[in-house]
């Protein structure tokens, strides 16, 4: 194999823009960080209508190529890379990480306590809608905002034969001349820098459970030592992972993640009120269906409660703000499938994963609370998120056993998050990326040690959530990419489909 040689520019300029942004950011924290959220709020007010209507309107497109002419286009020649499960596993594990177990507990506890639509706390009808929320967050809309990239990602990587895997190149169809210019290496840097905020936020949402778990285990504290061991210990898993490359890494330690995931939900599903998560789930699900439109285009104007804001938009920003990186990722392990494919299985692997741990996590911590056995809503707000699932998880049999066992499904759903993440950082920082070929191992170590170092330092000094709120921020550019994105493939489509109805009328 050919060697692959580095971009110098994308990795010298994104190396340099996270250290002085993280040192500026941390230095300044404490302006930073009211500044960071007063910005990130008026974001979520003054610009809710556009990515609810950005977020409808790709799920709309998404269907209109998966279901019509252009879904039969095949990207890539030959047959696919991974068995359907793999693959499967490989871009839910990506696009989820840690954040489904924390957020599958807690959510629906927060709607619960704090409802829509001017609803009262605590009250049936907040206890009704609260794992309803949960399904519609975690479901089509969000993989809708993760599939459309990856679309145009993958078109223009196995069908225009463009061999790079960078943000810029995918956008070539609609920024024409200056698809090579000063403007594509912003791109390039910005992506990188969204990439390295939304791993903030998996880290800050998955270190401190995991330590949470580990330390009522062991009977120790939860200290900043026992994270920054955590924070080791995931990053020789997944810099292992990374180095063994996609087939031999990446793919096998998705597949256990998916394969404990499921042991945990099951097991939840059978030994917990069974019945009652059954008809809960179903009466969630039908709500949820019978006002999808509403919910996606709710922004509350007249009693401005806050709720679509400080959620579902909140929501949707943070999932676009990651989403070049998914769409990067998984346009890489999807060749030799077809945009109908591609389309139909992210929506549905993503959106029925996340479900199942709604309804089997959701149901049973809002099982815990409506039925006075463990006061989960107290906790949360004395406590915080970690000790209330430590609670949680205490309630089930063989709790000696869970215990440890969601330990590990922590850590390796950290470790698939970033072993995807620095393979994708390596390749767009590399020059040229053909079919086949994987960034050289240096370079994927090279970013394994980046992520590892500002992992740690921003644990040591407690900057974590003004890098997360920056990455967030950060959604109003990438608002603007997805705007690019549409007319690139539209101008892609009109220009290429000709051609290939005509090569078929020849055969």
């Amino acid at each position: 194999m050919r060697k692959v040689r580095i971009d110098p520019f994308i990795f010298w300029a994104s190396l340099l823009v996270i250290l002085v942004a993280t040192v500026l950011l941390v230095i300044n924290r404490a302006v930073a960080e009211p500044y960071l959220d007063g910005l990130m709020t008026s974001i979520t007010y003054k610009m809710d209508w556009a990515f609810q209507f950005l977020t409808f309107s790709l799920f709309i497109i998404l269907i209109w190529l998966a279901l019509g002419r252009y879904g039969k286009i095949k990207l890539g020649e030959g047959k696919p890379e991974f068995s359907t499960f793999s693959w499967g596993a490989m871009l839910f594990t990506a696009g989820m990480g840690t954040s489904i177990m924390f957020w599958s507990l807690m959510e629906p506890i927060y709607y619960y306590t704090g409802p829509p639509f001017g609803i009262k706390a605590n009250s049936p009808e907040a206890a009704e809608w609260a794992v309803t929320y949960g399904l519609f967050h975690w479901g089509i809309s969000a993989w809708a905002l993760y599939a459309f990239p990856t679309v145009v990602i993958a078109y223009s990587y196995y069908v225009r034969k463009r061999p790079s895997l960078k943000m810029s190149v995918a956008l070539s169809g609609a920024l024409g001349k200056y698809a090579d210019g000063w403007l594509a290496k912003v791109i390039d840097v910005l992506v990188i820098w969204s990439l390295v905020g939304g791993l903030g936020t998996s880290l800050g949402l998955g270190v401190p459970m995991v330590s949470a778990v580990i330390g009522d285990i062991l009977g120790i504290p939860e200290t900043l030592g026992l994270n920054v061991i955590i924070v080791i210990c995931i990053t020789i898993i997944y810099s292992a992972s990374a180095y063994l490359g996609l087939q031999k890494g990446i793919r096998r330690l998705a597949d256990i993640n998916v394969y404990l995931a499921l042991a945990i939900a099951v097991f939840v599903f059978l030994v917990g009120p069974t019945f009652f998560l059954l008809s809960y789930f179903s009466n969630s699900f039908g709500l949820m269906l019978q006002n999808f439109a509403f919910m996606s285009f709710y922004t509350d104007p007249i009693n401005a409660g806050g709720f679509p804001q400080g959620w579902t938009v909140f929501y949707w920003a943070w999932f676009a703000a990651t989403a070049p990186f998914m769409g990067l990722f998984v346009a890489r392990i999807s060749k030799g499938r077809t945009i109908r494919e591609l389309i139909t299985h992210i929506l549905l692997w993503g959106s029925i994963g996340g479900w199942i741990y709604f309804a089997v996590f959701g149901g049973y911590s809002m099982h815990l609370e409506l039925n006075n056995i463990l006061p989960v809503a107290d906790i949360l707000n004395e406590h915080g998120g970690p000790a209330a699932i430590v609670e949680i998880l205490k309630t089930l049999p063989i709790s000696f056993i869970v215990l440890p066992f969601f330990v590990i499904l922590g850590v390796i759903f950290l470790s698939t998050s970033l072993d995807s993440a620095t393979y994708i950082l390596a390749a767009i920082a590399t020059k040229e990326l053909k079919e086949g070929e994987d960034p050289a191992r240096w370079h994927r170590m090279v970013w394994g040690a980046v992520l590892a170092i500002i992992s740690i330092s921003l644990l040591l000094i407690g900057g974590l959530r003004v890098i997360q709120t920056s990455a967030v921020i950060v959604s109003v550019p990438i608002f603007i990419i997805y705007i690019l994105l549409i007319v690139s493939l539209l101008r892609w489509l009109k220009e290429d489909y000709p051609l290939m109805v005509t090569e078929e009328k020849k055969k």
